[in-house]
């Protein structure tokens, strides 16, 4: 309760109606990183390190990334218009299925005018350091602690991959975020939807082909 400047409170219904007629309507909160002073810092000290790279340089990487694609939406960003009374209606209630019906974790990477297959499990010996050493790319992570464990350091060492520097809590950073978001798009349009995990893992093999990969001559 909110107290005025003529000691009369406010309560939360006027709250809300003096947002809603000045158009700011309630929304869910975008779920960002968690970025501290000293991880900002690395950020900007990044991109300032790359900011005059030019194309020649970038088209030397391999963006890499994994993401999971759920059967079935579990993230609470759908929303029904409903009139009073239709709470219970079959056409305003989503089943929910218990940790979106099982998923697929899915593993790629993409580099300017190609792109690696999709696989299911990330293998660095016969997926990543073939194609680097095929294309004579420079190999991009996010910087999480599996890809930066001991083990997986001394490999791409002994591999001579050469890895590009990224700063910690920058996956945001990546243009695959933008590839996986693409994906996503392209399953949930097909109609059918997929029904089951086979299907699914179908549906992203074919949508992950289909991704159109236009080249840039500047």
């Amino acid at each position: 309760a909110t107290i005025g400047l003529h000691n009369q409170r406010i309560s939360a219904q006027t709250v809300r109606n003096h947002l809603r007629e000045a158009h700011l309507p309630a929304c869910h909160p975008h779920r960002g990183l968690n970025l501290t002073a000293v991880r900002h810092r690395n950020r900007h000290e990044w991109a300032n390190a790359h900011i005059r790279w030019r194309l020649a340089l970038w088209r030397g990487v391999l963006f890499t990334d994994e993401s999971r694609f759920s059967l079935y939406r579990a993230d609470g960003r759908q929303y029904v218009w409903r009139c009073v009374g239709e709470w219970f209606a079959d056409v305003n209630v989503v089943d929910r299925v218990q940790h979106g019906g099982g998923g697929v974790m899915v593993w790629a990477g993409v580099c300017y005018g190609q792109r690696t297959q999709r696989h299911c499990i990330e293998i660095l010996r016969p997926i990543v350091v073939p194609f680097i050493h095929d294309h004579h790319l420079m190999l991009q992570h996010d910087n999480a602690r599996p890809h930066v464990a001991r083990i997986c350091t001394q490999f791409l060492e002994a591999e001579n991959i050469p890895v590009l520097a990224w700063p910690a809590y920058s996956l945001d950073m990546s243009p695959i975020e933008h590839v996986w978001d693409a994906l996503d798009w392209h399953i949930r349009q097909c109609v059918p939807g997929p029904a089951n995990i086979q299907q699914l893992r179908t549906a992203i093999e074919e949508e992950w082909t289909n991704i159109p990969q236009p080249q840039s001559t500047t």
